[in-house]
């Protein structure tokens, strides 16, 4: 398969408070679901969707992320590794920090700690759009009011119809021209182009689970075990 020039980056370096005790000693990125880390489930859908050019980001217990992903050619892809430091630098910080290795084109950014079965490649038709093309998909239980209304193709901060924000999107570099390094959360980046009118968005209704706490990774590792037929210890 050709590899799709678009870089992909995998947001790993959240610390993974909701997780604990999980976390205390390993990175959430890293916590398994069907006897695979949540991340890499990402980095073999993405390399079998032609993207092969991975960056990620890491902060608490980084050096487990490296030691665990390699330099990614089992996965079929070519890591490259954003530090930054203990703390972490939030969303927007972290993609801010990661421009230089991301370059001047549009690049797609997934949190890894979300399990989707959405179609990656079905991104590269977006990345000559607006400042940013957002996945929405339908509210879960634990997040009910949404965060984005969606109009046609145009993604609204306000509106009846509210949707959830599934960590999947692509981003032109000039959303973070005006940022700055250092901590900071990627939503208020994307709000103030919503008012500008600089935001596509497309609802997604498939597989899409947001692995925030103990038990809805222990529900996802439940599903994925007896999709595959077996079950048992992660």
């Amino acid at each position: 398969m050709t590899a799709h020039p678009t870089k992909v980056m995998l947001l790993a370096a959240g610390r993974g408070e909701r997780m604990r005790p999980l976390t205390d000693h390993t990175p959430k990125a890293l916590l398994k679901a069907g006897g695979h880390p949540l991340i890499e489930h990402h980095l073999r859908r993405l390399g079998g969707a032609g993207f092969t050019d991975i960056i990620v980001n890491h902060a608490y217990l980084g050096e487990q992320i490296e030691a665990a992903l390699g330099d990614g050619r089992r996965y079929g892809v070519d890591i490259t590794y954003s530090a930054e430091g203990p703390r972490g630098l939030e969303t927007g910080g972290g993609i801010f920090h990661a421009l230089a290795l991301l370059g001047e084109a549009p690049f797609i950014v997934i949190n890894a700690d979300v399990f989707t079965d959405y179609p990656f490649e079905r991104l590269m038709h977006r990345v000559n759009g607006p400042l940013a093309h957002l996945i929405l998909v339908d509210n879960p239980p634990h997040h009910p009011g949404g965060d984005f209304a969606l109009q046609g193709e145009r993604v609204l901060n306000h509106g009846a119809a509210r949707y959830t924000f599934s960590g999947i999107g692509v981003y032109h570099p000039d959303l973070f021209r005006a940022g700055r390094p250092g901590a900071y959360p990627l939503a208020p980046l994307l709000r103030r182009a919503c008012d500008q009118n600089q935001v596509s968005g497309e609802h997604y209704s498939g597989n899409w689970v947001d692995v925030g706490t103990p038990d809805r990774l222990q529900q996802l590792d439940r599903r994925l075990r007896r999709e595959a037929g077996h079950s048992g210890p992660a």
